[in-house]
């Protein structure tokens, strides 16, 4: 059975960093765009950061999202040999609490954002993971 697993998250202390990771199992990675959301409570589910399938990283196009919250400070990346996404965090401030979910797109060779370059909606994810937790508190 195709699932994802998270791990990495913890308690950190604002300004800190951290490094989660999304092992896929029963799929390959690298063929379709992965995501990371967030999910602080009371708030929405958030698409935070995509990276595309290896497809489209090798065409040359558009291959990273970021969304404007995280910009700059989140960085997402891929080992397709060991079939995981990562996404390094740091300057964490306590508004990046919340639980940190992966996803996969549903389509093979996808990329991270519509005809309108604006991201795919949730949707458009097929399998996600359970979540980890990461609260940034002193």
């Amino acid at each position: 059975q195709p699932h994802i697993e998270e791990s990495g998250g913890d308690l950190v202390q604002p300004g800190g960093s951290l490094k989660l990771s999304c092992a896929g199992f029963g799929f390959t990675p690298e063929f379709y765009a992965m995501a990371w959301f967030r999910q602080a409570p009371g708030k929405e589910r958030e698409q935070i950061a995509c990276i595309s399938s290896a497809d489209v990283i090798r065409s040359g196009r558009e291959s990273l999202y970021y969304a404007d919250a995280v910009k700059g400070r989140f960085s997402i990346s891929r080992d397709d040999a060991k079939d995981t996404v990562f996404l390094q965090m740091a300057s964490l401030t306590p508004e990046d609490t919340a639980v940190y979910i992966c996803a996969h797109h549903e389509d093979n060779g996808s990329g991270c954002v519509g005809d309108q370059g604006t991201p795919h909606p949730p949707n458009r994810y097929r399998i996600w993971g359970r979540g980890t937790q990461v609260t940034v508190s002193s």
